[in-house]
């Protein structure tokens, strides 16, 4: 009779894509957390479907953006974590940082000409700035002339602010007036969004 060296009981589905979500340098796609498991896509999101409604309650959430997904701290958590890693004085935005980040994540992808002309300033720092803090991203060029870069969030940006997807971030004021050839809200009260 062969001897049972597995001496760990098999865990279930739920639990080893947990593992595989902690040990993750970063958001990972549903395939590739499928191809690891060895098993379907479907089953992957069923999976973290059960983690996330697990999570609700605890300090850590599952974050969805762009087809990826990640583990991160829950939105509540923020001031004991920041406080933890020091990170109070240095998690900050300035005002024209909130008013170039709000109309980046409401209008992406968008060029730094379309930010200026809501904000009516120049926004090359402003945008050097949220790079270097990576809250925003280039994600292409815009086919206009002298292709200018076009600019979208980042996962990071959902960390910042505890959303877990852009779908979470409140509707805009549809009494507000059209901007030129886009819709999107005024800056201020874009701005007062971000901040809650």
């Amino acid at each position: 009779m062969a001897e049972n060296t597995d001496t760990h009981p098999e865990l279930p589905p739920a639990a080893r894509l947990e593992a595989l979500l902690f040990v993750a340098p970063g958001a990972v796609t549903t395939g590739q957390l499928a191809a690891a498991l060895d098993a379907t896509p479907r089953e992957v999101e069923k999976s973290l479907d059960e983690l996330e409604a697990a999570y609700a309650a605890r300090g850590i959430r599952l974050q969805r953006f762009r087809g990826r997904v990640q583990l991160t701290t829950a939105p509540e958590a923020a001031p004991d974590v920041e406080r933890f890693l020091g990170l109070e004085a240095t998690n900050r935005l300035s005002q024209a940082a909130l008013e170039a980040l709000s109309v980046i994540a409401y209008q992406q992808p968008v060029t730094r000409p379309y930010v200026d002309g809501i904000r009516g300033v120049n926004s090359d720092s402003v945008l050097k700035t949220l790079l270097h803090n990576g809250l925003i991203e280039e994600v292409g060029r815009a086919e206009a002339p002298g292709r200018p870069i076009l600019y979208s969030v980042t996962p990071e940006f959902l960390q910042h602010f505890g959303l877990h997807s852009l779908a979470e971030l409140p509707p805009l004021d549809s009494d507000q007036p059209a901007l030129p050839e886009e819709n999107a809200t005024g800056e201020s009260e874009t701005i007062e969004l971000l901040k809650t």
